[in-house]
């Protein structure tokens, strides 16, 4: 188990969604030695300040494009939460090589700045749409994870840890789809892409708390998969305005119909536990018996984890429940905790 106490923990992006609860959670349950949010946003800094007043904190402004400032950051970090990225699918696609220089480019760097630092261990956030990408977004996460993956080759035995987590939407991060359906449902017409769309879906907390596992689990190489439900989004529409018209406009360039958590061309590597998948390293070093004593079995032959095949789903009484957590989860992070 992590020694939490005695660990210094750094978050990039750590004024997100994602990584303020991160914040909260650790602050809340297994307070670190210190806590550093790295960021590149100075008013969010400063409302997270106001928010969470703890003597462990430190706020440093920073960009992970920017090596140097990385290796003042991570001076005397134990762990690293990489939440930092750029995540819009359109936006991506409109402007790419923003989102090469902060995903792929400041992924390089912060390897290098964490092996150089001897970090202990850096826990990636990915995200569903770098398994078969079709969009900008999701080729520069698949790039990132390739990196982080091949970092371990580059630390060498007893040098840093470096792991990834793939999950799929987050249900009160920003972006998400059930804030912006709450806001369609005033005008009363909800507007879908396409009513056969799935998705996958965790609540924050739940995230949150599969991150933290991983940071226990991590050998150095897995990319780890949670097990988590689908939803069909015209239930969703239908759950949040049942009186609502729908309006249908098509996909948007860069998006799926369905979206992938483990590939059919990764399953030869992929493990199956009771809460979670991991899939491992294809690289010569990798030794497989450590997750194989864990109680890790090998998935069969051409098995994929995709959103319309998945054998959970949320409907009916667990949409009403997921979407009255979502505005609860909302309002906690945004929410002082003094």
């Amino acid at each position: 188990m992590t020694d939490w106490a005695n660990s210094t923990v750094l978050v990039t992006g750590g004024t997100g969604s994602f990584g303020k609860a991160l914040v909260k959670k650790l602050l809340k349950n297994s307070p670190p030695k210190k806590l550093i949010i790295f960021s590149r946003d100075e008013l969010k800094q400063y409302e997270m300040q106001q928010e969470m007043s703890d003597r462990r904190l430190r706020f440093f402004l920073g960009d992970i494009r920017d090596k140097d400032r990385l290796y003042r950051a991570f001076d005397g970090v134990d762990i690293i939460v990489h939440a930092a990225a750029l995540k819009q699918v359109p936006a991506a696609e409109y402007n790419p090589f923003e989102f090469v220089k902060t995903n792929v480019l400041g992924a390089a760097n912060i390897i290098d700045a964490a092996i150089d630092r001897k970090v202990k261990k850096v826990i990636a956030l990915s995200t569903d749409k770098a398994a078969n990408p079709i969009n900008l977004y999701g080729a520069t996460k698949l790039c990132s994870d390739k990196l982080f993956v091949t970092a371990n080759s580059y630390a060498g035995d007893g040098g840093t840890q470096f792991g990834i987590v793939r999950y799929g939407n987050v249900i009160a991060s920003r972006g998400s789809v059930i804030p912006l359906f709450l806001e369609m449902r005033k005008t009363g017409v909800l507007r879908l892409t396409d009513e056969r769309m799935t998705r996958f879906w965790l609540t924050l907390e739940r995230g949150v708390d599969f991150v933290l596992s991983c940071v226990d689990l991590v050998q150095g190489g897995e990319i780890f998969v949670p097990k988590i439900p689908s939803m069909k989004l015209l239930d969703l529409a239908k759950a949040i305005g049942p009186d609502c018209k729908f309006e249908y406009c098509g996909m948007r360039p860069g998006e799926k119909l369905h979206e992938t958590l483990v590939p059919r061309d990764e399953s030869p590597w992929c493990l199956e536990f009771e809460d979670r998948y991991v899939i491992q390293p294809s690289q010569l070093w990798w030794d497989a018996k450590g997750l194989i004593k864990r109680g890790g079995t090998p998935v069969p032959e051409g098995f994929r984890y995709r959103s319309d095949v998945n054998s959970q789903w949320l409907a009916g009484d667990d949409l009403c429940k997921l979407i009255e957590s979502s505005e609860k989860e909302a309002q906690a992070v945004s929410s002082p905790s003094r």
